[in-house]
């Protein structure tokens, strides 16, 4: 059970900012708006051979910044999992990110605790030398100091958002790229595909939503609903590790979250949105 909590982490970096590197200037339109979102958390389907039987939790994200001074991401996920035994864990995963808005630099750091006790730690940066390069070097400084040089091309998470959306907004339907987040202890490059859905017209499902939804006018936007496959480059496995399936909203907002892990599914509904002030690029 304490090794699906850990894959959440990556979950949670791709879930606030989901590459300009090639891209900057097609990009350029795409705007991402600053927002604290919170979600509750809840087991959707435990499938036969899951030890899973109950999840209850609460996940909140910070998403700020801009292009010019780049995108931070402060968000944390506590969580109580019981199994079939009966037995209960509680998992709270922090994490905290920073990215330069044309896609050279990208910090990260997180940590989990489980049951009120310090386990994992991460800790690093990640470097490209311009922005049109394709090998990103990595600096390791927890759970212990290494340096990893990565054959790209591969986007940060805020980029991989920015051209999902672009894609999106564009009518196309598929989109694969390799994306790093600094999950697994760093060392987890993943490649990943995205089917967008047909678009969702502003006002044509307003029945449907939350109240936060509703109250922040998240239906005055277009939406796509959207799944993306997470598969491990390493295993050259065909089954993704995990699949999130989302209703993306033009602004880079989401909601209808869905985590499958093969085993059982999590479910995200939105209960709070609030906008956050926007600075300016100068």
């Amino acid at each position: 059970m304490l090794s699906a909590k850990r894959r959440w982490l990556a979950v949670l970096v791709f879930l606030a900012g989901w590459g300009v590197s090639h891209e900057a200037e097609a990009l350029a339109a795409s705007h991402l708006a600053p927002h604290r979102a919170i979600y509750e958390m809840s087991l959707g389907e435990a499938r036969s051979g899951s030890s899973i039987s109950a999840i209850d939790g609460r996940m909140v994200f910070e998403f700020t910044g801009s292009a010019c001074d780049g995108y931070s991401l402060n968000m944390r996920m506590v969580t109580q999992m019981t199994d079939s035994q009966g037995e209960t864990n509680l998992s709270d995963l922090r994490s905290s990110t920073w990215e330069q808005g044309n896609g050279k630099k990208f910090r990260f750091q997180s940590a989990q605790y489980v049951n009120d006790k310090l386990g994992e730690v991460t800790m690093g940066r990640a470097i490209r030398d311009a922005p049109e390069e394709d090998t990103v070097t990595v600096r390791l400084s927890q759970p212990a100091r290494d340096e990893l040089d990565l054959s790209g091309p591969l986007l940060f998470p805020t980029q991989h958002s920015l051209a999902l959306i672009d894609r999106a907004v564009k009518g196309k339907t598929v989109f694969q790229a390799k994306v790093y987040d600094g999950s697994e202890k760093g060392r987890k490059v993943y490649n990943t595909t995205a089917f967008i859905g047909k678009k969702v017209s502003p006002g044509s499902d307003d029945a449907r939503l939350e109240k936060a939804a509703k109250e922040r006018k998240l239906s005055e936007l277009p939406s796509w609903p959207v799944s993306i496959g997470y598969f491990d480059i390493a295993d050259g496995d065909l089954t993704p590790s995990y699949q999130i399936d989302f209703r993306l909203y033009e602004n880079g907002v989401s909601r209808e979250l869905l985590i499958d892990y093969g085993e059982f599914t999590v479910q995200g509904r939105l209960s709070s949105l609030e906008y956050l002030k926007e600075k300016k690029c100068k």
